[in-house]
């Protein structure tokens, strides 16, 4: 999957009420049901970052959902910039 052209990375960083309210399960279901593959972790400021790889309309999906949140998850702003693909990648994990 990741040797496809129509595959990109972005990172993810996500504010608001984005921490003990189980947003990096949320986002590691939301991202598997689409197969997308990357990380989600909490950060000491209380974001949450995140790496996403896939097909762009797939991540543009993901985006969107985490924008409107569940729940109690509130995302206030949510930053996303490019990065390189990552060869070999397997899973959506939630870092620790």
């Amino acid at each position: 999957m990741q040797s496809d052209t129509n595959i990109v990375r972005k990172a993810g960083r996500a504010v608001g009420r984005v921490q003990r309210v189980g947003f990096r399960r949320f986002v590691q279901a939301e991202a598997r049901s689409r197969g997308l593959t990357g990380w989600v972790k909490n950060m000491p400021d209380s974001s949450v970052t995140m790496e996403m790889q896939g097909e762009p309309l797939l991540i543009e999906e993901l985006i969107e959902r985490i924008n409107l949140g569940r729940g109690r998850i509130k995302v206030t702003s949510f930053e996303i910039s490019d990065l390189p693909t990552v060869e070999g990648e397997k899973r959506f994990a939630i870092k620790r």
